[in-house]
C-alpha cells in the first residue's frame, strides 16, 4: 500500500475513533504510540495526524504534540469574532459574483438541508459546512477562503464532538434562508449584521471579541453598499 493510501486510512480510522468517543475530546495522539499500533513508521502517522488537524479535529500545541480538538467558550468567542469580520467580507464579495449559475448550487444545498430527515450531528454539520464553503468559495478570494476554513475547522469539528452520541440533528432552513437573500439581493440589512444573526442562532456571545458591528447600510450612488459609521456589538 502506497504512503499516501496508508496515511488516508490510518487518518480515516483515527476520525472514527474521535468521532465515535473512543478518543476523547483534549486526548493527546501520540506518533510513537500509534506507529506501534498500527504497526507502521511514524511518517505515516504524522501525516495522517496533519491531515486531521487541516480537518480542525486535531490542534497542535508547540512542545506539546497533537491534541483532539477541545474549545473553552472563550476560544469559541474569539474564533467566531473573527469569523464574523472575514465571513462578512466574504459574503459581500460573493454577493458581487452571484448568478444563475453559481446561485444553483447554493440552493441545491439549501433543499437538502430542507428535505433531509433527521440525521446524526456528523451529517448534518457536513452539510452546513459545504454551504458556507460554496459562499466562501464564489468571493474569489482563495486566500480569505483559506483563512475561513482554517479559522472554523476547529469550530464545525467541536460542535459535532460534543453533541451526545445518539443525538438527531435536523438542519433548519431559516438559519441559512437570510444568507442567501442576502446574496441575491433581498435584504436591507449589511452583510456584519446578517453573519452575527447566523452566528447567534448556535454560539453564544459570537461578537464578543468583535469590537466593531455597522449600522444599517446606505447606498452610494453607484449603489454599492457603504458603512456610515459603527456601533459596538453589545
Amino acid at each position: 500500500m502506497k504512503s499516501t493510501n496508508l496515511a488516508e486510512n490510518i487518518a480515516a480510522r483515527l476520525t472514527e475513533a474521535i468521532l465515535t468517543g473512543r478518543v476523547a475530546p483534549g486526548e493527546r495522539l501520540n506518533e510513537s504510540e500509534l506507529a506501534r499500533q498500527f504497526k507502521v513508521s511514524r511518517a505515516p502517522i504524522r501525516e495522517a495526524l496533519q491531515q486531521l488537524k487541516e480537518q480542525g479535529l486535531l490542534l497542535n500545541s508547540p512542545r506539546r504534540g497533537m491534541f483532539v480538538v477541545i474549545l473553552d467558550e472563550e476560544d469559541m468567542q474569539k474564533m467566531n469574532s473573527l469569523r464574523l469580520v472575514l465571513e462578512a467580507e466574504a459574503l459581500r464579495l460573493a454577493k458581487s459574483n452571484f448568478t444563475p449559475q453559481t446561485e444553483r448550487p447554493v440552493r441545491q444545498i439549501l433543499r437538502k438541508m430542507e428535505t433531509s430527515q433527521p440525521s446524526p450531528a456528523v451529517d448534518a454539520t457536513r452539510l452546513d459546512l459545504e454551504l458556507h464553503r460554496r459562499i466562501w468559495k464564489l468571493s474569489g478570494n482563495e486566500y480569505l477562503e483559506r483563512m475561513l476554513v482554517t479559522l472554523t475547522a476547529p469550530l464545525f469539528a467541536y460542535a459535532i464532538l460534543t453533541r451526545p452520541k445518539d443525538e438527531k440533528m435536523r438542519m433548519i432552513l431559516d438559519s441559512h434562508r437570510p444568507l442567501l437573500d442576502y446574496l441575491e439581493g433581498k435584504s436591507d440589512q449589511h452583510a456584519e449584521r446578517v453573519v452575527f444573526e447566523h452566528l447567534n442562532l448556535r454560539w453564544h456571545d459570537p461578537g464578543r471579541y468583535s469590537s466593531l458591528l455597522p449600522r444599517p447600510l446606505s447606498r452610494s450612488p453607484e449603489g454599492r453598499e457603504t458603512v456610515d459609521s459603527v456601533q459596538n456589538l453589545h
